[in-house]
């Protein structure tokens, strides 16, 4: 068996929001020593053609880092995403989650509950579904930051079957972070192997380099949630700040130059 770092849940300039070409994403992750990446573009942008040229274009973009294709489908009110991982075709698009997990299934897909915090996604999805999950992100660091969601948390306490995820939504340059599934691979490293040991549970969720699900609870929980606290209060001063500056430069130029208060 040997160890690999695989980036899990990233977006490339083949869906609307994703900026880095394929080869930006396998060089860029390649240096940060990761083997693999999960890709999952948004279901809006493909069909069954477009599908098939992408992952074409997946495997001669690879180079310092495997891409493995994927696709994040997405509910008809946009709150339930679900990214579904394997050997299969392209699903269809905007699929009630009940519908898009029957077809996973039955072209022997991986399924993960992505971002359950997001929109209250936790509480939308229909808990008779939970079975048909392969996953469900314990840790998505677009939305939950610096500290895993304890919605996730709460979800796979609940469904011990289920894998715990970290993903990084990763949609830009600025969005790197130190989250990895660690996955034991008994042969090469291809796309082949890598969906046989996610199917067979031999995948480990990480972060800096540790178990991520010693985040989740414990002593060190309040510690990471503190700081998340502390990021997005800055950034909220940021954003008040940015929005002031923004709406006294118009104040000036309204005024015209050379004109004062009265």
């Amino acid at each position: 068996m040997r160890r690999i770092r695989v980036a899990q849940h990233v977006h490339s300039d083949w869906s609307y929001d994703g900026t880095m070409s394929l080869e930006s994403i396998a060089a860029a992750f390649g240096r940060r020593g990761y083997d693999a990446v999960l890709l999952s573009e948004h279901d809006r942008d493909f069909d069954e053609r477009r599908w098939d040229e992408y992952r074409a274009a997946c495997a001669r973009a690879a180079g310092a880092c495997l891409l493995v294709p994927g696709i994040e489908y997405s509910e008809p009110t946009n709150c339930v995403h679900v990214p579904v991982y394997g050997d299969l075709p392209f699903l269809g698009r905007g699929l009630q989650t009940g519908e898009l997990l029957r077809r996973a299934r039955e072209s022997e897909g991986m399924a993960v509950l992505a971002h359950p915090a997001r929109r209250g996604a936790w509480r939308t999805i229909d808990r008779s579904l939970m079975g048909e999950l392969f996953g469900v992100e314990l840790w998505n660091r677009r939305y939950d930051g610096y500290a895993p969601s304890r919605e996730g948390a709460g979800l796979l306490a609940s469904h011990r079957e289920l894998a715990p995820v970290v993903a990084l939504d990763f949609h830009t340059a600025r969005q790197f972070h130190p989250l990895a599934m660690v996955i034991e691979l008994d042969g090469e490293l291809c796309r082949e192997g890598i969906w046989r040991a996610m199917r067979e549970r031999r995948v480990t969720p990480t972060a800096f380099g540790l178990p991520a699900e010693r985040f989740a609870r414990g002593p060190v929980r309040p510690a990471v949630a503190g700081i998340e606290r502390l990021r997005r209060e800055a950034a909220a001063r940021a954003r008040g700040r940015g929005r002031g500056r923004r709406a006294t430069g118009a104040g000036a130029s309204d005024r015209g130059p050379g004109r004062t208060r009265p």
